[in-house]
């Protein structure tokens, strides 16, 4: 995707990204387009904060989403925290889904917001860009004042003695353990899972640290927050140093259900700092945003001139 950037235009050589993931909306209105753009206007250094709804045009569902994301479409509900770190078959049920969904997951690439966002970023618009998303695809479209709030997929890491090694390499090792695995054509959900036959999985091998060689403790878990976790302290902190010190904040795609993401919405309220949410549906933070557009992400952001 090539993109050109100047005053009042930003085009693309491909606009159309994959919509099977983003649920029905209307076209933008223009007169909250025109209240945006004077925000954007008036506004120097912009903390952007990015949910699920910036990638579901790249082909990755989100669990809200009225009809299409995962909640609306399956009774399966993400994987728990504390499941994942006392249970030795929830980890081994993780893996061998995620180990499957990988290949797709990991080679899902950025659409036309992740790279505005990185134009916006070179042109010095933006302070950073805080993300709820794991999949690393603001790092695919040149972003780099990005905060990765939950963490990212393609890294894991040794829950005893703190090795870390990319998701990639693991996915070797996982390979040589379980040469025989191949689903073909499977439907991925968030996080790279997808469904898999517990008989499969009852077979997959899951290798245990390769640093520490722990058989209790040392075992991997990919870098990201999962549900009923807490992001770090200090990851939080700085994103409200950042908040601080920025004269706007604009929410992109995300539903600010979860209070890791609606915190910032609600600390911008506190300190007088105006926001915008762009969103497909209500938002927990609509009462507090001084502009909000319900429409597709891409087709606001094409459409503002930076």
């Amino acid at each position: 995707m090539k993109i050109t950037a100047e005053r009042g235009k930003i085009n693309f050589t491909r606009q159309h990204g994959n919509l099977t993931f983003v649920p029905h909306h209307e076209a933008v209105i223009e007169s909250q387009l025109e209240k945006l753009q004077m925000l954007v206007d008036s506004s120097t250094n912009i903390l952007i904060l990015t949910g699920a709804g910036v990638s579901t045009e790249s082909g990755i569902p989100d669990y809200r989403s009225e009809l299409v994301g995962l909640y609306a479409r399956s009774n399966h509900r993400p994987i728990q925290h504390q499941d994942f770190m006392r249970s030795k078959h929830v980890r081994q049920r993780y893996w061998a889904r995620n180990f499957v969904g990988w290949s797709k997951f990991s080679t899902v690439q950025p659409n036309a917001s992740h790279f505005l966002l990185a134009s916006w970023e070179r042109h010095g618009k933006i302070s950073s860009i805080v993300t709820q998303n794991v999949d690393r695809l603001h790092h695919k479209a040149g972003s780099k004042a990005t905060v990765e709030l939950h963490g990212c997929a393609h890294e894991v890491k040794c829950m005893k003695c703190n090795y870390e090694m990319s998701r990639d390499k693991f996915q070797s090792i996982l390979t040589e353990l379980n040469p025989s695995l191949s689903v073909p054509n499977a439907d991925i959900r968030p996080d790279a899972d997808v469904e898999l036959s517990q008989e499969i999985i009852n077979t997959f091998r899951v290798p245990n640290c390769q640093q520490c060689r722990d058989e209790l403790e040392g075992f991997y878990k990919p870098n990201i927050i999962f549900f009923g976790d807490n992001v770090p302290k200090s990851r939080v902190e700085f994103v409200f140093s950042q908040l601080q010190s920025s004269d706007c904040l604009i929410v992109l795609g995300s539903s600010l259900y979860v209070y890791s993401g609606y915190r910032f919405i609600l600390r911008a309220s506190e300190l007088g700092i105006p926001s915008a949410i762009v969103n497909i549906g209500p938002t927990r933070g609509d009462k507090l945003a001084s502009i909000k557009l319900s429409a597709k992400c891409s087709e606001v952001l094409t459409k503002i001139c930076i």
